[in-house]
């Protein structure tokens, strides 16, 4: 028996506090950690130049930073093994972090300089505590579109509502009537006055293409004196071809 449940529109989650909190449930090691929210240290650690760094990119992009003021830490996590670098121990905790974000591609983990980030007034900053040692500080700066500064997220209702974000969107539509293949030579002997025979026929519809997919057929018009294209025909998925 199934039963049946209203669906409700999630309340706007506190992202920041959500990553540090998934996060801190995964980092290596068997001490229990908290984490607090602090203004940048003044002034920043030596190791905030050497911080673990990694962007995501996805439903909700972030830049995120992780400074230890141990820096063996990462060293004694990984163990023997050479093939394991030390930053590669700390991915998948950056990976359960970056998943409250929602869908999304986390880049790879690499040592930076994160004195920018602490200093953006847009970072989320939290100190790291081991019982009352402060271990070091996560950071964490949303963006919004691909700039800092993102508003509260508030999860989409459905596909739709999440493709909406991007009607804004510009991309290159293109009109081909033809095509062909030629060597290096005859382009070279290219004169004002040449004729390039292309591969379509006299009358066959021009191929519309956007972003260098193959989506649609039509067939050129002139609008105000200018070139235009009269879609005749949508293509379905199964169709769809990129050039």
């Amino acid at each position: 028996m199934t039963t049946a449940t209203k669906t409700r529109r999630p309340a706007v989650v506190d992202l920041p506090q959500s990553a540090v909190k998934a996060l801190i449930l995964h980092m290596p090691g068997s001490a229990k950690l908290r984490a607090v929210v602090v203004d940048a240290p003044s002034p920043l650690p030596p190791s905030a130049q050497t911080a673990i760094m990694a962007s995501y990119v996805g439903e909700t992009s972030a830049d995120l930073a992780l400074v230890l003021l141990d820096a063996g830490f990462l060293s004694k996590a990984s163990g023997s093994d050479s093939r394991v670098k030390p930053t590669d121990v700390i991915v998948p905790a950056l990976l359960e972090s970056a998943s409250v974000l929602g869908v999304g591609v986390l880049s790879d983990a690499l040592e930076g300089d994160a004195s920018a980030l602490f200093a953006d007034p847009d970072s989320g900053i939290f100190e790291l505590l081991a019982d009352e040692t402060v271990l070091g500080w996560y950071v964490i700066r949303l963006r919004s579109n691909g700039l800092p500064g993102a508003e509260p997220y508030t999860a989409p209702l459905s596909t739709e509502g999440r493709m909406s974000r991007l009607n804004e969107v510009e991309m290159t539509l293109t009109v081909e009537i033809g095509r062909t293949r030629m060597p290096i030579r005859t382009v070279l002997n290219l004169e004002v006055g040449a004729v390039v025979e292309l591969d379509r026929a006299v009358g066959a519809p021009a191929d519309i293409l956007l972003n260098g997919r193959l989506i649609a057929h039509g067939e050129i018009v002139v609008v105000d004196q200018e070139f235009a294209v009269r879609v005749t025909r949508i293509l379905d998925n199964a169709e769809v071809t990129v050039r």
